[in-house]
């Protein structure tokens, strides 16, 4: 029996809607989602880290701030607006200021830290023998614990203690209270602020004298410069930004030094930091408001010297090849 023509002409319509083929794909075309992922793929990898940065760090910084516009106590739920009261008792009552000179022994402490530093990154940059010994030795007190450093040379400088024995051994011994008095006391807590953050800056000194190139050094004995034309004409440029750098970290940490002087002398003798005296304000006296008004003063200060350091001597780029 034979198909009718109808339904041939059916058949042959269906087969040529099936075949037909469809419009061309253009290669340069994306899906929305596929153009839109390159560019928030990295906030996904950022949205952690953010997080945790403004649940920790800026949060308590703006609760810091509204409570030094107050008069908490850090324990009644009730919290009094009142100003910059607080703001005016740190700069008018003498007992409260007068903890900003004791930064000055610090800080002059930090002059001779950053100069030790940077001569024994220089002398052990070059190939000496023991270098490795004598890195391991100078970056070792920076591994030890502030708390027990504090106890070390508690014991170190009481009297009768280890200072005094040297000091026997060599007929110039002593009765005199290394922690007694202000002036003593304070630098001694200096010197140990020196023995323990040399290793710091010893290391930030020696990673970038080490990462001049060779060629530079070779080049120079080359043309018959000692040692000290290399330092000046070669590693000195090249380390400018790093000794910025450190000397930020001097002024700040000056500002702000806690452990040593806390565990040592608990403030005593004169010894008492501007960190040590907001601790007590908030914890002993129960001056929450006046401590957060006092460290937002402390936050001020450092980034105010900060700025004012990075006017004076701002980064410049050296390209010495």
């Amino acid at each position: 029996m034979t198909e009718t023509t109808d339904a041939v002409t059916a058949r042959t319509a269906t087969a040529g809607r099936r075949a037909a083929p469809g419009p061309p794909n253009r290669p340069g075309r994306r899906s929305a989602p596929r153009r839109l992922l390159p560019r928030i793929t990295p906030w996904l990898f950022l949205l952690v880290p953010l997080a945790l940065l403004v649940t920790f760090t800026y949060v308590p910084v703006a609760n810091m701030v509204y409570y030094s516009f107050t008069d908490w106590d850090g324990v009644s739920p009730d919290r009094n607006f009142t100003g910059v009261d607080n703001y005016t008792q740190i700069f008018t009552r003498p007992e409260l200021f007068r903890v900003f000179f004791v930064s000055f022994y610090y800080l002059a402490a930090s002059v001779f830290q950053i100069a030790v530093a940077l001569y024994f990154a220089t002398v052990l940059s070059f190939d000496l023998r023991f270098r490795n010994l004598f890195k391991g030795i100078l970056f070792f007190p920076y591994l030890i614990n502030g708390v027990a450093i504090g106890f070390v040379f508690l014991y170190f400088f009481q009297d009768g203690g280890t200072l005094d024995s040297v000091l026997g051994w060599f007929g110039a011994g002593t009765d005199h209270a290394w922690l007694g008095d202000p002036a003593s006391a304070n630098t001694s807590l200096a010197g140990v602020s020196v023995w323990r953050f040399t290793g710091l800056n010893f290391v930030l000194f020696l990673g970038a004298i080490q990462s001049i190139p060779g060629e530079l050094y070779e080049a120079a004995q080359l043309d018959g410069a000692s040692r000290w034309q290399q330092f000046r004409h070669i590693i000195a440029p090249s380390i400018k930004p790093v000794v910025s750098l450190s000397i930020i970290l001097a002024i700040s940490g000056s500002l702000s030094v806690f452990e040593i002087p806390y565990i040592m002398t608990g403030g005593a003798t004169g010894t008492s930091t501007f960190v040590i005296q907001t601790v007590k304000l908030a914890f002993q006296f129960n001056k929450t408001g006046l401590a957060s008004a006092a460290a937002v003063v402390l936050l001020l200060i450092i980034l105010l010297i900060t700025w004012i350091q990075r006017r004076l001597v701002p980064d410049e780029k050296v390209d010495l090849v």
